[in-house]
């Protein structure tokens, strides 16, 4: 596999939009001359997401409190294992406009150093090492916390490389055995058929993009993949409570 260069700061505008596979495929005839495929375009992306033991973190990004921040560890291995290539992202949110801060490294030095505190020559970031500072001042002891993986398809703008689209599928998530090396499994995350459409641009959305989705009366929803999973598995325990009662 093609290892990934390194981008570790982000700004950019991103919108999101589920769809049904029928949608997107009248979309992609639509985009053909505007879109073609990324550098890394198919993927299949796993995500361990810390949090404290209350998922005080994701309670305040739904809160709207803060900057919304999310702290996760991501691989674009199929079969990651201790020391596969895994990236380490702070994600915040400042007026609807996204930032990410990223740095590289593998399954277990990240964990050791979320979790732990401990560096490596690999987790040896001043910026993040101040953020995550910040964060457990906040919220306590950092953990794993949920599971999420999906498999992506990725296009970019022929015209120009800062428009970036992303179509996500098959989305799993997981409470218990919460690591990227104990194999891709969990409950879905949306309907049978369902998918997640993302547009990430630097700027303003093209002409031509918001015309498509205007032609096809698609409109931006709000969704964290984090924020409903965590909310699936609410329900699930009171569901469990209800049957027990």
């Amino acid at each position: 596999m093609k290892t990934k260069k390194t981008q570790t700061q982000f700004k950019r505008i991103e919108t999101k939009y589920i769809l049904t596979k029928e949608v997107l495929a009248l979309l992609q005839e639509e985009w053909q001359d505007y879109l073609i495929a990324d550098d890394y375009p198919a993927s299949t992306i796993s995500n361990v997401y810390f949090d404290n033991k209350d998922f005080q973190m994701i309670q305040d990004s739904i809160s709207h409190l803060h900057n919304r921040e999310k702290v996760r560890m991501r691989t674009y291995e199929e079969r990651p294992n201790e020391e596969s290539q895994a990236f380490l992202e702070i994600k915040e949110k400042k007026l609807d406009v996204g930032y990410k801060f990223r740095l590289i490294s593998n399954p277990l030095s990240i964990m050791n150093y979320v979790t732990n505190g401990l560096v490596d020559n690999t987790t040896a970031d001043i910026e993040m090492t101040k953020k995550l500072h910040l964060l457990r001042l906040r919220y306590g002891q950092l953990q794993p916390m949920m599971y999420i993986s999906y498999k992506r398809h990725s296009l970019r703008g022929i015209k120009s490389r800062k428009i970036r689209l992303t179509i996500d599928q098959d989305l799993l998530y997981r409470t218990e055995n919460v690591s990227l090396t104990a194999g891709n499994y969990g409950q879905p995350l949306l309907e049978e058929g369902q998918l997640i459409m993302e547009i990430k641009v630097s700027d303003a959305m093209p002409q031509w993009l918001a015309a498509i989705l205007e032609k096809y009366q698609i409109e931006e929803q709000s969704f964290s993949k984090y924020a409903t999973a965590y909310r699936r598995q609410i329900d699930d325990q009171k569901e469990v409570s209800a049957l027990v009662q």
